[in-house]
């Protein structure tokens, strides 16, 4: 209950934050950026912003709060026992003296009123009131379709069933930390806050998410309930924010519904190869039903990394990508004055300019004074300060709206706003660097083709041309065919992806995929204007030539989902159980500080139980820039340790607490353990199994040997 509490405060303490920080939210859904009249039901926008900007205040509130009772047993009790009722009494204030006072006065202006309304002004309102009553229901079906989608994803890759937690087997790899930190939260004290999978050190990954979620369990909330419900507000979120974007940017409610569906259902060519390779003779419809792996001949395609996939094993995106849709929404009028301005004195000229006089007039525009002057001086720190607030949350959602943003401020009024914004996103995230890590968070480097196999300009266009399909081929159209401002809009949009075939911030390239995502995501809305445009002709012909290019774009994506469902299944399933008496007792007697000398565990009872790993499984520590040759051959000295007193030197100066022995470590290839060593040295406080089998913990502040 407390953490169904916790969610709803989120929603009332970011609407209470939302009515001041962006006064002008509502009117964003009445009108397209070129002024036009769209019909769109606020609440689409007002609910997804009221979640990000409250889940981000309210979660921040509660960690420093946590932080600052580090000392106690339980840090998130007395956080939660004083950010909840702050919260609680400031939403409550708010909807008393903001809304049920507005609505009172509203009723009284209402009664006041002697105005009768005309037989010609009832008709024109009920003929409104009709066309707007189709779109409420479209809005309706988009909305459900989405909350099914999520739902399903959510679910289908993590849940629990009669005590027992299954993790899907798409999502089990990436779920191995975040599960850890999550419990090193809701089972442990972990402030400051260290890495699971690699205990000790700094946090070097962006952890906030797992500790909204490790929080809602603290709070009572079941672990995968904890974990989805969270996921789903996001996912539905960043897909409702988009849908507007694009009704913003279009004035077409299609062109919307369009971007959201190129959105769930990847472009590529897959599908198609796939069915190219079929042996003859082998049914397609067969072949299709009995594959199970994610398709694609790129590096990394059978990971899921371009599909559904993505947003089931890494949650934390889909809120990163709300948010920066959120902060593009806010910023984009600003460009739209600036081509607007254009177009108003091109057309006040009266005759067609030529070039050096286009680029003359640009050039006075770009330099007048209402281009750099400062108009919304709030709105500019309130963006700010949310998309700096993200940093922990989601880091490449931080970069990839800058760079959306760089290239939009280029061509737009009041461009100081934008590097006011870009100062306040960048200093914060700077503090937070400062706080959480020790040394350099990431290290920039030149690094062309991304993982293309071929790392040469026409290396890269076949990698791209096979990952796609033939959106690039579309995305050109559409660029000959957009004004000023598209073409403007789809450069913007195209450089978080160029930025991924140029720049690695990390050891591990392969994370640079989210950038792409994101551009793919925004330039879908010109795919999608384009397919609208080709669907409004008359000629029968061309309309089903939109439909095909419907079913190109989506044809794989829609597969991948498929394959995403009938790999989630309970009988592949890593499957845990929630009463088990080894994730029992470390949830009982070891604390975050607690560092566990284990063999490189990915996920299991260890894991689920909140134990802090001396060294987990080496991908997320290395990918996530930690030293992890280092402690390979740590791990190896200590378990190959010939005398109690080479192995207890050894512990302290790696400051381990606990060291478990079991299958693992008995068949490593990696070391000859000297099980006979530990057990000299150190009292066993925990023993399970039998022979191979069994699992024997060790506590080295329990020594033996002297």
């Amino acid at each position: 209950m407390m953490g169904v509490l916790y969610l709803l405060l989120s929603f009332t303490i970011g609407c209470a934050i939302c009515t001041y920080a962006f006064p002008e939210l509502i009117g964003i859904t009445k009108s397209s950026y070129n002024n036009k009249r769209i019909d769109f039901s606020p609440y689409l926008l007002l609910l997804p912003a009221w979640y990000l900007v409250g889940t981000l205040s309210l979660t921040w509130a509660t960690y420093f709060t946590a932080y600052a009772f580090r000392g106690e047993e339980e840090p998130l009790r007395y956080a939660n026992v004083i950010v909840m009722p702050i919260a609680f009494v400031c939403s409550a204030y708010f909807l008393y003296f903001k809304v049920f006072k507005r609505v009172k006065e509203t009723e009284a202006s209402f009664y006041k009123s002697n105005t009768v309304k005309t037989e010609k002004t009832s008709t024109t309102g009920s003929k409104w009131f009709t066309n707007n009553g189709n779109v409420q229901k479209m809005e309706l079906l988009l909305v459900a379709s989405i909350t099914v989608l999520a739902f399903v994803l959510m679910w289908s890759t993590f849940f629990v069933k009669e005590n027992k937690l299954f993790v899907g087997l798409t999502v089990f790899s990436d779920f191995s930390p975040h599960i850890g930190m999550i419990r090193s939260f809701s089972y442990g004290n972990n402030f400051p806050t260290a890495y699971s999978h690699y205990a000790g050190e700094d946090i070097k990954y962006h952890f906030m998410f797992q500790f909204l979620v490790g929080n809602l369990e603290y709070l009572g909330m079941r672990i995968d309930y904890a974990f989805n419900l969270p996921s789903m507000l996001s996912f539905i979120s960043a897909f409702l924010l988009l849908y507007l974007l694009a009704i913003k940017i279009t004035g077409k409610i299609g062109t919307g519904i369009l971007a959201c569906l190129f959105f769930a259902f990847r472009s590529s060519k897959a599908l198609f190869t796939f069915l190219a390779n079929i042996p003859k003779g082998r049914g397609i419809l067969k072949a299709l039903a009995e594959n199970t792996v994610f398709i694609g001949d790129t590096p990394n395609e059978d990971w899921g990394l371009w599909n559904l996939n993505v947003y089931c094993n890494q949650r934390h995106f889909a809120f990163g990508l709300a948010v920066m849709i959120l902060v593009i929404l806010l910023l984009l009028p600003r460009a739209y004055e600036m081509h607007i301005s254009i177009e108003l004195l091109m057309n006040r000229m009266q005759r067609p300019l030529r070039k050096p006089d286009r680029w003359k007039l640009w050039k006075e525009l770009l330099l007048a004074k209402n281009s750099w002057s400062v108009e919304n001086l709030r709105l500019t720190i309130a963006t700010g300060i949310l998309l700096g607030s993200l940093s922990f949350f989601h880091g490449a959602a931080v970069i990839g709206c800058l760079l959306v943003l760089f290239v939009v401020a280029l061509a737009s009024k009041h461009r100081l706003e934008f590097a006011i914004l870009a100062a306040i996103t960048i200093g914060m995230s700077l503090l937070q660097t400062n706080f959480f890590i020790h040394g350099s968070a990431v290290s920039a480097k030149f690094l062309f083709g991304f993982i293309a196999e071929n790392k040469t300009l026409f290396g890269v266009a076949s990698y791209l041309e096979r990952l796609l399909g033939i959106l690039p081929l579309v995305l050109l159209v559409a660029f000959l065919i957009q004004k000023s401002i598209g073409k403007h809009l789809l450069l913007a949009f195209a450089l978080p992806l160029f930025f991924a075939f140029t720049v690695s911030l990390t050891v591990d390239v392969t994370v640079n995929h989210k950038y792409i995502m994101m551009s793919c995501i925004l330039l879908g809305i010109f795919a999608a204007d384009l397919v609208i445009r080709i669907l409004e002709q008359r000629k029968m012909l061309v309309r089903l030539a939109g439909i095909f290019l419907i079913i190109m774009l989506t044809a794989t994506g829609l597969y991948d989902f498929l394959t995403v469902i009938k790999k989630n299944t309970p009988d592949t399933a890593i499957v845990l159980k929630l009463d088990d008496p080894l994730t029992d007792w470390i949830n009982k007697n070891s604390g975050s500080k607690d560092i566990f000398l284990t063999s490189n565990y990915a996920i299991n009872q260890v894991v689920l139980g909140g134990a802090m790993l001396y060294q987990g499984w080496q991908y997320f520590a290395w990918s996530a820039g930690y030293d992890t040759e280092y402690r390979d051959r740590q791990v190896k000295r200590m378990y190959e340790a010939s005398s109690p007193e080479e192995l207890d030197k050894l512990v302290k100066e790696n400051h381990i607490r606990f060291i478990i022995v079991d299958q693992d470590n008995r068949y490593s290839e990696n070391y000859q353990l000297n099980e006979a060593n530990i057990q000299s040295t150190y009292a066993c406080v925990y023993r399970e199994g039998e022979g191979e089998w069994e699992t024997a913990i060790y506590d080295t502040l329990l020594p033996v040997f002297r």
